[in-house]
């Protein structure tokens, strides 16, 4: 079960690419795990909805497999932090992901090579790896560009709704410690992902390396928040943007958005 190396990733890629989103190599996003709250935990396991929960976080491609995934996360953490603090975050600041080096979008030459990215919503950072949705009200290139990333982002949801509708486990409290439902929600990720076993797919389970039950022993380093994005983050959003409306880059529904 290995992490996806730099051909896998492409192939991840290639998956994205039908659903009209070049150089996607993931949609990421984090669910709550509802769980009953631990002895003497304090608030640290309270989260935002009102419950006491554990984070899953997920990169899932365009088959609705899970491929990265780090389980455990203290249920008040944002899904930024929960970002930062995981072992693959520390991987994707670190560039030890193995992600493939930058490459020309099809019949985009002018706007010179694009680096691959991930695809998450506005609770996670802007960054040259993560895109993000522009805020608030948009119009022209920026509109077709949340709509873009929108459509690709469902892939995510969608793996979060077909495993909680797969396994009931997730309908209700789990009376379980914290370390016995990270097990839970590690054994339900690998099985979802067996039950949608392709044999086109070379890899398609997370593996052991790629999952991080606890930040302990990390290294961290500096943290991007959502609000302080890069200016090479910022020019890679726009390129996109700008891609979306050019010939090459346009769809037959993009009139209609």
């Amino acid at each position: 079960m290995p992490v996806p190396d730099t051909l896998e990733w492409r192939k991840i890629a290639a998956g994205f690419a039908k659903l009209a989103f070049p150089n996607c190599i993931g949609a990421m996003d984090g669910k709550h795990v509802v769980i009953e709250a631990p002895p003497n935990s304090g608030s640290v396991y309270y989260n935002y909805k009102g419950t006491f929960s554990i984070v899953l976080l997920a990169v899932v491609d365009a088959r609705y497999c899970f491929r990265l995934v780090d389980i455990g996360a203290y249920g008040r953490n944002s899904d930024g932090g929960t970002l930062s603090a995981s072992a693959f975050g520390t991987a994707l600041r670190q560039n030890t992901l193995g992600i493939p080096e930058d490459t020309i979008l099809p019949g985009a030459e002018h706007l010179g090579p694009m680096p691959y990215v991930f695809v998450a919503d506005e609770a996670f950072p802007l960054c040259r790896n993560i895109m993000r949705p522009y805020p608030g009200y948009n119009i022209g290139e920026r509109k077709v560009f949340n709509n873009r990333l929108s459509h690709v982002r469902r892939m995510v949801e969608c793996a979060f709704g077909i495993l909680a509708s797969q396994w009931r486990v997730y309908r209700r409290v789990l009376c379980v410690s914290p370390e016995v439902a990270e097990g839970v929600v590690k054994a339900t990720c690998m099985l979802h992902n067996f039950m949608r076993w392709d044999t086109s797919i070379a890899t398609a389970l997370p593996s052991e390396a790629a999952t991080s039950e606890s930040s302990e022993g990390l290294q961290h380093g500096p943290r991007l928040g959502a609000n302080n994005a890069g200016r090479e983050a910022v020019a890679v959003r726009e390129k996109f943007a700008q891609y979306f409306m050019t010939k090459a880059g346009r769809v037959p529904w993009q009139d209609t958005i």
